[in-house]
């Protein structure tokens, strides 16, 4: 059974940094292409970043780019997010998924992601 686990989100002042984690299991996580998600209040799940199997940043939406940071560390099958620069538009629930053009997997509880006032 394919499962992810979302953690690292917190109050975070605008401006500042932290980093997001995304383990999972059930499949061969190094055979995978890898996604970041964030779903804002009222709003759509959108696409924030993706990256290759191989480690290799395959994209970044525009509100993001130079922020944001995807990787990975197979050898721990975990996934990153690295968040710099908070702005106030970043405040969301983060998930991580799998696949290519769409997320393939079932959906884990995310991680909030908050900006302090």
């Amino acid at each position: 059974q394919v499962q992810f686990e979302e953690s690292g989100g917190g109050l975070v002042p605008p401006g500042g940094s932290l980093r997001l984690s995304c383990a999972a299991s059930g499949f061969d996580f190094w055979r995978k292409i890898m996604n970041w998600y964030r779903q804002a209040p009222g709003k759509e799940r959108e696409l924030v970043a993706r990256i290759s199997a191989h480690g290799t940043p395959m994209k970044y939406v525009d509100s993001v780019l130079d922020r944001f940071t995807i990787s990975i560390d197979n050898d721990k099958n975990t996934r990153y997010l690295q968040i710099s620069s908070l702005k106030p538009e970043d405040p969301a629930v983060y998930f991580c998924n799998m696949g290519y053009p769409n997320p393939e997997g079932s959906w884990g509880q995310g991680t909030q992601v908050t900006v302090s006032s």
